[in-house]
């Protein structure tokens, strides 16, 4: 039989992006003593108020099909939300989706097609390159360097550009790296994205995370308002992923555009979920705080347990909630020390190899765990560092000649 191009497109770029993430949930299934820091999903519920606004809107008939911008209540949210950054959002910037994936896709399918080159720092969250070449279109790196801190470059980005180039998906906080872009450098980008007539796709949605400083976005940037779309959600900002409630923001002409893209692929979202989502950005919830005091606690901790074990360097965040390790010196490849981690000392950590060609000597380790868990996890990475270390057991041959 046959099927479309973008089964082949994306034949490699599903869950085999976390075959070691699956690998350990069944091993934990089937009984083994698991420490999994793998995805980052908030070990903190959402606050009960949202879910108590979910079950009222639901109890209300909030069940039946919705608009396909989005419910009247989270749009009116959202569009004050980005008013208060950038005076003159109204409703015609905003579109809502099952989350910042849905978005994310939505998005890149109305802007570039087979042939088009879309921008991305490396490392890179670890769905960007299926999104991309969905759409036939083709990923373009700009290489995020540990001596930068892995803000991307103005530089950098110019010397990467080419003639196909429509798009630079930005990610500030970044994932998996934690680093968060000052509002000069984004000016910086901003000014070749503004040379070059690209857009910029924004991802936001750690947004909330950053554990000191100011955000600072290419949206807040009069400047670049022409040209820039903000993705976002609740999953990480309110400990909501599995909510899936999303959006995207970008000038009116966008939004206009690409609401029958939209509206072809799914037609709206739930309305209670739309409900909790409006009650969620209108009402003071702790969670934010919360999650950012514990993961910059957290992330310390890991820096400071691993500080001087042989092989390891950790790569301390400005946000987010992961941590990066350079697992370089033990002399295998992010990939090889994960998977030995994991089968060794029952610690599941992501491979750099997920994030791109610049993250090889990496593994990120979520900091969604609880710090028991931490410190446990660190000293069988420990562990397995200092054996790695070990000079080699002498070979037996000159032994057996002697007795010989």
């Amino acid at each position: 039989m046959r099927y479309a191009s973008i089964t082949d497109r994306l034949a490699d770029l599903g869950s085999g992006k976390w075959a070691l993430h699956i690998r350990a949930r069944q091993m934990k299934a089937d009984g083994a003593d698991i420490i999994e820091l793998t995805i980052g999903e908030p070990d903190l519920p959402p606050d009960p108020s949202l879910i108590a606004e979910c079950q009222r809107s639901m109890n209300a008939g909030r069940y039946r099909y919705s608009n396909g911008r989005g419910e009247t209540p989270v749009v009116e949210a959202l569009t004050a939300k980005y008013a208060r950054r950038r005076p003159g959002v109204t409703a015609e910037n905003v579109l809502c989706f099952p989350g910042t994936q849905t978005a994310l896709f939505a998005v890149m399918l109305g802007l570039v097609e087979a042939g088009d080159g879309v921008l991305t720092g490396d490392p890179l969250y670890a769905t960007y390159e299926g999104v991309i070449q969905s759409t036939g279109a083709h990923r373009v790196t700009v290489p995020l360097r540990p001596e930068h801190g892995f803000h991307m470059q103005a530089a950098d980005l110019e010397k990467a550009i080419t003639p196909d180039c429509r798009v630079l998906l930005l990610n500030t906080p970044h994932n998996p790296t934690g680093a968060v872009l000052t509002a000069d450098e984004i000016a910086a980008i901003g000014a070749v994205c503004r040379k070059h007539d690209l857009w910029i796709v924004s991802d936001e949605v750690y947004e909330e995370l950053v554990f000191a400083g100011t955000f600072a976005s290419p949206f807040d940037n009069p400047d670049l308002a022409d040209r820039t779309i903000v993705v976002s959600s609740i999953s990480k900002s309110h400990a909501a992923p599995g909510f899936r409630s999303g959006w995207a923001i970008g000038p009116a002409e966008f939004a206009t555009r690409l609401l029958p893209v939209s509206e072809t692929m799914l037609f709206g979202v739930q309305p209670f979920i739309a409900d909790m989502t409006a009650y969620a950005l209108t009402h003071p919830v702790e969670t934010s705080a919360l999650m950012r005091t514990s993961y910059a606690a957290r992330s310390k901790r890991i820096a400071t347990a691993l500080e001087g074990v042989p092989g390891i360097v950790p790569l301390p965040p400005e946000a987010g909630m992961f941590i990066l390790l350079d697992v370089a010196g033990t002399g295998l490849s992010g990939e090889a020390f994960a998977w030995m981690l994991l089968e060794k000392e029952g610690v599941a950590v992501m491979p750099g190899a997920s994030f791109g060609e610049e993250a090889l000597s990496f593994v990120r380790m979520s900091l969604t765990v609880p710090e028991a868990a931490i410190d446990e996890a660190c000293r069988r990475i420990r562990a397995l560092a200092t054996r790695l270390s070990a000079p080699l057991a002498p070979p037996l041959a000159p032994q057996l000649e002697r007795r010989a």
